[in-house]
């Protein structure tokens, strides 16, 4: 905040420059009118103007390039201690008791991971239950104070919960990050049990998010996370060009860049757009460190029966600050992960399907086309859309899931030329 407000103030003292200028000039030599022309004077005084104007704009362009170099640049934090509070997105579920049970059980250091539970809605009795956990934890608990209906058009009237939503986010996302003044956030919401490691994940990742201006968000969540559908490694993470949610946690830098222009409604697709991800990926895991439990919401339901009940949470502890996460940082890991892609062995997904090869480790499938994507992930069981042309958990249009015990990359050709849009 304080390098925008370095830019406004020099804005500000050019125009107040350019006006001094103005009125100098104006009445410099008031007496010898007669010897020249108003319109010579005049047309002196514009070209000294255009000429101080002119000036004035390389040296704020200057400026405005050094300041987004500067934003590009990791502020010099202890990111070992870095507060990190836990925002509670709540609204009328009084299971949301669940999910604060399962954050205070496993908070390692309540002063390090404050819970703050944001409230929409106006329901009373959810409200009796979080004050209840204020009075007994010290847990904090925070109103939208604008619980009314948006007026909205006929056809999207049917869409008034995810507009209220949208609105909530932004609104007790401001509260974190202009009012708490936090630097960083970690986002659940009230119908989310949360793993035994959830907070070590989050602590070992915030370095790696912070130093590496390639990442935007760091997630618990797998698309592709159902039992059957993942390895026993616990530590294995990722990176993906999928914005996955469902536990999130990003930085108040980022906040700065989206939070200005936060969606109406749908901020989750929003989020995926080229227009706000450009070209940055997040960390996930592959074994979720969230699972939802809600049925009941503005989805009513949508894909929980399908999909979502059948999510892995893990269940064991991965000391994951004392491990190296480095190879998550962009160089590292294109090195290693494509190479990975690329050297193993290409088959076809009724081959893959067969068990045939099921003695070596992994099996590559290769898809051209949209069309292509959609048949193999049907058949072999994994999400098969797109948002802004991105398959979910892919990196570098690579999707990594498990399948009968084996690994299975489905990626596209070795000619990849990158991700359409039109594929969604």
């Amino acid at each position: 905040m304080r390098r925008k407000h370095l830019v406004g103030v020099v804005v500000v003292i050019f125009l107040t420059w350019n006006v001094l200028m103005y009125y100098m000039l104006v009445s410099r030599n008031p007496g010898k009118v007669g010897a020249v022309s108003v319109q010579d004077q005049l047309r002196n005084l514009q070209g000294d103007i255009q000429r101080q104007l002119s000036h004035n704009s390389d040296l704020l362009q200057q400026l405005q390039k050094l300041d987004k170099e500067i934003r590009r640049t990791p502020h010099p934090i202890d990111t070992n201690s870095v507060v990190l509070p836990i925002l509670l997105i709540a609204c009328d579920r009084t299971t949301v008791s669940r999910s604060l049970d399962l954050l205070l059980k496993y908070n390692p250091n309540k002063k390090r991971f404050p819970i703050i539970v944001s409230q929409d809605c106006g329901h009373k009795p959810t409200a009796d239950v979080i004050q209840r956990y204020v009075s007994e934890h010290g847990i904090q608990h925070i109103k939208h104070p604008n619980t009314t209906d948006i007026k909205l058009p006929w056809p999207q009237r049917k869409f008034q919960g995810y507009y209220k939503l949208s609105r909530h986010y932004k609104w007790a996302l401001n509260q974190v990050f202009h009012t708490f003044n936090y630097s960083a956030v970690i986002i659940v919401e009230d119908d989310l049990d949360v793993s035994p490691d959830f907070y070590e994940y989050f602590s070992a990742t915030f370095p790696v998010l912070h130093q590496d201006p390639s990442l935007w968000c760091v997630s618990a969540w797998n698309d592709n996370g159902k039992v059957g559908m993942v390895s026993d490694e616990a530590d294995l993470l990722y990176r993906t060009d999928f914005f996955p949610g469902l536990g999130w946690m990003l930085e108040k830098s980022t906040w700065l860049e989206i939070g200005p222009k936060w969606p109406d409604a749908f901020w989750d697709d929003w989020m995926r757009h080229p227009d706000q991800r450009k070209g940055r990926a997040c960390i996930r895991p592959e074994i979720c460190r969230t699972s939802t439990f809600g049925k009941k919401g503005v989805s009513k339901g949508l894909f929980f029966e399908k999909h979502l009940k059948f999510i892995k949470l893990n269940d064991k502890f991965v000391p994951f600050t004392k491990k190296d996460l480095t190879y998550l940082q962009k160089d590292k890991y294109e090195q290693y992960f494509m190479k990975l892609v690329k050297d193993t062995p290409e088959v076809t997904v009724s081959e893959a399907m067969s068990g045939h090869k099921s003695n070596m480790k992994a099996l590559k499938i290769i898809y051209s086309t949209k069309d292509e994507f959609k048949s193999t992930a049907k058949k072999l069981g994994i999400m098969d859309d797109f948002k802004a042309g991105v398959p979910r958990v892919a990196y570098n249009g690579v999707v990594s899931f498990m399948y009968r015990g084996q690994r299975i990359y489905l990626a596209p050709p070795s000619n990849w030329k990158g991700y359409d849009p039109k594929w969604s």
